[in-house]
């Protein structure tokens, strides 16, 4: 079975974002205290985006690996709840998002055999 490269691209840009907003989060809290403070507040209303962003980050990938349907899926539905629970930072996952529905889309329907 052909992998989608959809989906592979999908979550390559995806573990690329997470390591990117784990530095970014990590420069901000070496400041003072009033920065600390800051970023903790900042990290706490991001943090059901992150977590969301990561469960679809598993799936996706579990999708891609396994050649799953349910799992591509999963993945591309959790990518669009995490693009709406922090919408400043939805276009970081709108292409993910995007390319995660095609992928599914794309992948074969397991046909069921009729048992005799």
């Amino acid at each position: 079975m052909k992998k989608k490269k959809t989906l592979l691209v999908s979550w390559i840009m995806t573990l690329a974002y997470l390591v990117y907003i784990v530095y970014y989060m990590s420069t901000y809290s070496a400041g003072d205290s009033n920065e600390q403070v800051g970023a903790a507040i900042a990290f706490a209303l991001m943090l059901p985006h992150l977590f969301l962003t990561f469960l679809a980050l598993i799936f996706n990938v579990l999708g891609w690996a396994m050649n799953k349907r349910g799992f591509a899926l999963t993945g591309a539905i959790l990518y669009s709840v995490a693009m709406f629970l922090f919408i400043p930072y939805f276009f970081f996952i709108v292409t993910q998002t995007v390319l995660s529905y095609v992928g599914f889309a794309k992948m074969p329907k397991k046909i069921a055999s009729a048992a005799v």
